[in-house]
């Protein structure tokens, strides 16, 4: 029997958590639903991720200001997933922050992605004729940029450290309070999705960088906050492991001359005793495993997906 499409049976509605990290820091995290957060200026918010819809952004920046009336003068969107930017008007912010690469990513396949996010999990597009239009950044950068936050409040940096979840990810860090907001460069106890990753640079070269930080409170892109260098290094580790799980197991299908879909069947068996109970893990893999795929077969920049490609492959895979 078919499996249920990506995420279109997953209508549950998950418990948020918003959690104070430190002084003016804040993280809202949601049962494996994407996470949000912000950092207090002297008079301003700095803000990270923008949610799929303005209407699921609102009903953050409402618990958000419980605690803080200052105005959103940066919203920093850590790269381009329709999930993550979608709701940025919500936030009437003065600047929005990507990498070069990002804003890239949003001309060549902004709309395509946003169709394919929206089919796959549609629980999280709330009142989606709300959204205006593509998020675009008015601000973008190459290596890492500075946000002064004023008072004794320390900076941002925001950093570019490779290749990873997509070709543009960033991360934002706070040395002040040692806090990262990793995006999707890593998760906590919370699967992958990899459709449009540089597999071999983010569990390498990408994971070492953003490791080398130390952070005492990690936030990334699903799951709990880490907390602890101990924390923050083993969420690191398992993303890694996900990773070179796939790498192995695609890798090996490949190397025999099997299948795709021999290549999914293995790497699922692999990785399902420490993953499969994670959110997103029976939605993603397929995506996950054919992007493998074709960097296997030597396509470097990704294949934009599509709900016609979505469909393709997930019938041939999890069909």
């Amino acid at each position: 029997m078919a499996k249920p499409f990506a995420s279109s049976t997953d209508l549950a509605v998950k418990k948020e958590t918003l959690e104070r990290i430190a002084d003016g820091v804040w993280a809202l995290t949601a049962e494996g639903d994407p996470n949000v957060g912000a950092i207090e200026g002297e008079d301003f918010l700095v803000a990270f991720e923008a949610r799929a819809t303005p209407a699921a952004a609102r009903d953050w920046l409402a618990k958000l200001r419980e605690h803080t009336n200052k105005p959103i003068k940066y919203l920093v969107l850590t790269h381009y997933h329709a999930v993550r930017v979608l709701g940025a008007s919500a936030f009437e912010a003065e600047h929005i922050i990507t990498s070069e690469t990002t804003r890239k990513l949003i001309e060549e396949r902004g709309k395509q992605d946003w169709d394919s996010e929206y089919g796959r999990m549609p629980r999280l597009f709330k009142q989606p004729e709300e959204i205006p239009g593509l998020t675009w950044p008015t601000e973008t950068f190459e290596g890492r940029h500075d946000i002064e936050l004023g008072g004794d409040r320390g900076v941002i940096e925001l950093h570019f450290c490779g290749r990873g979840h997509t070709a543009g990810d960033i991360i934002a860090w706070h040395p002040k309070t040692r806090t990262m907001f990793a995006g999707d460069l890593v998760e906590a106890e919370a699967a992958l999705y990899t459709g449009d990753a540089f597999h071999f640079d983010w569990s390498t070269e990408t994971l070492d960088k953003v490791k080398s930080f130390r952070s005492e409170h990690l936030i990334g892109g699903r799951g709990a906050v880490a907390h602890g260098v101990e924390a923050t290094d083993a969420a690191i580790e398992q993303t890694r492991g996900f990773l070179k799980g796939m790498i192995e197991n695609v890798g090996a299908v490949h190397k025999r001359g099997g299948t795709l879909k021999e290549a999914f069947e293995a790497t699922h068996a692999a990785l399902d005793p420490q993953f499969g109970r994670w959110p997103i893990f029976e939605h993603c893999l397929p995506f996950d495993v054919q992007r493998l795929w074709d960097e296997f077969e030597g396509i470097d920049w990704p294949r934009i997906w599509t709900e016609e490609r979505d469909r393709e492959v997930w019938a041939q895979l999890q069909g």
